[in-house]
């Protein structure tokens, strides 16, 4: 991910990726308006939170119910200002966040429900405790541009669903979606001061991470995550980090070429390859190398690139000349190093200014920065390796742990190698698609963060944990207070006995006896 935290600037601008048309220009909020919204935020969070799960849940089934009637105009919208084919705006961005709600509406009471805590050290038994789960109060939400919907409503909706207020900044590509979100929000009786959006560039989302709130929740690069990770515990602040990937893809000696190939090519360069979970290291069994390969750029080359509003486009441009420049300067290195360019490698100069050649690199190695550093383009980067111990010491051989694939014909053997890579999830024949089953946390390992998002574990990443505890003898003293001595001293000791000896036998009777303590039929 690329959302940095820079020197502030006065205007920001939502451009069209495809054309260069300015959508729409916004000025910067301020330092001060930012911890004014934080401030609306948690003055709001209270009556928020005493509206109840049930009417809560109830807002966003409406939520999901205008995102539904409105899916077609959100979907062109998020092409208009990402870039993405409009299809994948579908299934990608409004396919993810109307699960999502299904998710939250289908789980949010149960989850929120208290829990009892049974007890079973003898000496509590006189006691009834439970779990309450308690909203943070305010959440902050840093966004990036590649997903700029679902990433921040999957977030937001756990957030709003458990009680928080949320201020959100997006990134300062992608405005006019994080807009259209709180729009459709409001439009569903969330109110104004519960999720707000505030836009600007990165001097925005440094000044939202020193405000007043209670959690962050980042999605980006790195090196700004741990620049937050630093000031976040200057202060104790909690943060969830999503700092992206560089996902490996095993193909075993028994994959099915065919299937595997185009998992790879769609793995690699959906959304113009800017996805932190897409395919960018690719390992083939030596078997099955060249052709694989061979299928993989036949494949390739027959990817339809355009504008993403188009009918037909596989994909769309590049989000800017920041992110071509990356990719360009990744694949000279891997050329220069000895990797073969098997297709693209190229600008599409004739489709406009953001447009890169979907690419098959061959004989890679982690020499390369193709294979170390997240590109974030449209690269396939393949490498052959001889035995399943190599596949998972090379998947394993990065300062990344998003997420990666196993592509077999042999499931369990595909799930004994998911066991063995170091990643936040691995998927058996397929990639990718694991963002949109709303059920599964969603998270890294290593560089690529801590924390969760998504299904149960991202709605316990919203809440704080209170333990209730009442004692059912209100007006009994407990033997544990003051009065220690010798006897008391030797009852300790027989009791811990009773509860933790493998056997009472002649020697445990003997001490509990002496203790003043007698077992009869089991009962003391």
């Amino acid at each position: 991910m690329v959302t940095d935290l820079q020197v502030p600037v006065s205007k920001v601008a939502s451009v069209n990726p495809a054309t260069g048309e300015v959508l729409r220009e916004f000025n910067c909020v301020t330092e001060a308006e930012v911890r004014a919204a934080v401030a609306r935020a948690r003055a709001a969070q209270p009556a928020w939170s005493e509206l109840g799960v049930r009417r809560r849940v109830s807002i966003l089934r409406n939520f999901q119910s205008l995102l539904h009637e409105k899916k077609s105009e959100v979907a062109r919208l998020i092409t208009r200002e990402a870039g993405k084919p409009y299809v994948e705006a579908l299934l990608t961005e409004v396919l993810v966040v109307l699960d999502a709600a299904r998710f939250c509406i289908d789980n949010a009471y149960r989850f929120l429900r208290e829990e009892a805590v049974p007890h079973g050290n003898l000496a509590m038994k006189t006691k009834a405790g439970r779990v309450l789960r308690e909203p943070y109060g305010v959440i902050g939400i840093i966004s990036p541009w590649n997903y700029p919907f679902s990433i921040p409503a999957t977030e937001g909706l756990a957030a709003l669903v458990t009680g928080n207020t949320v201020v959100l900044k997006p990134s300062e590509f992608t405005s006019l979606a994080a807009l259209q979100l709180a729009t459709l929000l409001h439009e569903a009786g969330v109110p104004d001061e519960v999720f707000q959006v505030v836009i600007g560039d990165g001097g925005a989302g440094a000044a939202l991470g020193n405000a007043n709130i209670d959690k962050l929740v980042f999605t980006g690069s790195v090196a700004t995550g741990k620049r937050i990770a630093q000031g976040a515990a200057a202060r104790l602040l909690p943060v969830v980090l999503e700092l992206g990937g560089k996902d490996p893809m095993l193909v075993l000696d028994d994959a099915d070429i065919d299937v595997a190939s185009s998992g790879a090519v769609w793995g690699a360069f959906v959304n113009a390859g800017q996805a932190c979970l897409s395919v960018e290291r690719c390992y083939v069994h030596r078997s099955l190398y060249e052709p694989f390969l061979e299928a993989c750029v036949r494949k390739s080359k027959q990817l339809r690139v355009g504008n993403g509003m188009a009918a037909g486009t596989d994909i769309g441009p590049m989000i800017h000349e920041r992110q071509l420049r990356n990719v360009e300067a990744h694949v000279e290195d891997a050329t220069n190093h000895g990797a073969r360019l098997l297709a693209g490698g190229t600008r599409l100069r004739d489709l406009g200014p953001n447009f890169f050649a979907p690419t098959v690199l061959a004989d890679v190695t982690h020499k390369m920065r193709i294979m170390r550093e997240e590109t974030f383009g449209p690269l396939l980067p393949i490498m052959a390796f001889d035995n399943d111990d190599e596949a998972v010491r090379l998947a394993n051989d990065s300062e990344y742990g998003l997420a990666a694939s196993v592509w077999t014909r042999d499931r369990s053997r595909g799930e004994a190698l998911a066991r063995r890579i170091q990643a936040g999830t691995v998927m058996v024949n397929d990639a990718v698609s694991c963002f949109g089953i709303s059920e599964a946390p969603h998270g890294g390992v290593k560089a690529s963060g801590a924390g969760r998002t998504h299904g149960r574990f991202g709605l316990d990443e919203m809440v704080r944990l209170k333990y209730v505890d009442s004692d059912r003898l209100p007006s009994v003293k407990k033997v544990w207070w003051y009065g220690y001595g010798e006897g008391f001293a030797r009852q300790m000791e027989a009791f811990l006995d009773l509860q933790f000896a493998r056997g009472l036998g002649r020697r445990l009777q003997g001490a509990l006896r002496s203790a003043g303590v007698y077992v009869r039929k089991g009962r003391v």
